[in-house]
């Protein structure tokens, strides 16, 4: 296989999100929740593999008249924000002016802040929320907390979303990733499983939920608090 080759077939892996995602769509459409949920999990999938395999087949280079940072970011708007947005809208779990308020503000924000060139931090992490509703939505249809917690939850994170806090990516953020790795992995497990039980609320999927969405979430605030050790070289004189 050429490496131009291999190159357009990372462009066609990243592509399958927007089928991912219209099978979502029309999930949500007809209120099947957890199949929605499902095909986002999927989606998040393809998301956190096409990725590395793009840099690692020189996808710019081998494949140039492919823009794949657009094309991970118009899927990424439909799977981490739009379709999450509609589900918490309609599902009712934020019902009257507080589901309005919720997909406005979660759509409005989130379309700022996706074409906002200072996203990135220099550590390959992001510069406020990075906009992933759809593990917040998810936690919420599995834990179905009183409307006004999600109201609470969905403002401040919007407001994260442009606050110099700091937010890993759990593959290219090099600090602490032999646990963020695992974590990321480890959430995707849980939310495929609490989809898969029609969020069962026995489940033990939801605790998984809760520990892997609060390491995610506060790992890159944490490193901001906490300093990073450098490794002091000694100078053998000669």
């Amino acid at each position: 296989m050429t490496p131009r080759i291999q190159a357009l077939s990372v462009h066609l892996l990243t592509a399958t999100g927007a089928v991912f995602a219209m099978l979502a769509m029309l999930a949500a459409v007809e209120s099947k929740w957890s199949l929605m949920f499902l095909w986002l999990v999927v989606a998040f999938m393809v998301d956190g593999v096409d990725g590395p395999l793009a840099r690692h087949y020189h996808v710019k280079k081998n494949a140039p008249e492919f823009d794949g940072v657009l094309l991970d970011l118009i899927i990424d708007y439909l799977t981490y924000v739009f379709i999450p947005a509609f589900a918490l809208f309609k599902s009712g779990l934020m019902d009257g002016w507080t589901g309005w308020f919720a997909i406005i503000v979660i759509t409005f924000a989130s379309a700022m802040y996706f074409a906002d060139t200072r996203m990135k931090t220099k550590d390959n992490s992001f510069s406020g929320f990075p906009g992933c509703w759809n593990m917040l939505v998810l936690v919420i249809f599995a834990l179905e907390p009183n409307f006004w917690i999600s109201l609470v939850l969905v403002t401040l994170l919007a407001i994260a979303m442009f606050l110099p806090l700091k937010f890993i990516h759990p593959v290219r953020t090099e600090r602490w990733r032999m646990l963020s790795l695992p974590m990321a992995f480890a959430w995707t497990f849980f939310a495929g499983w609490a989809a898969w039980v029609d969020f069962h609320p026995e489940s033990w999927a939801h605790w998984g939920l809760v520990i892997t969405s609060l390491y995610l979430t506060g790992a890159g605030i944490a490193q901001q608090l906490i300093p990073e050790r450098t490794r002091s070289k000694r100078v053998e004189k000669v």
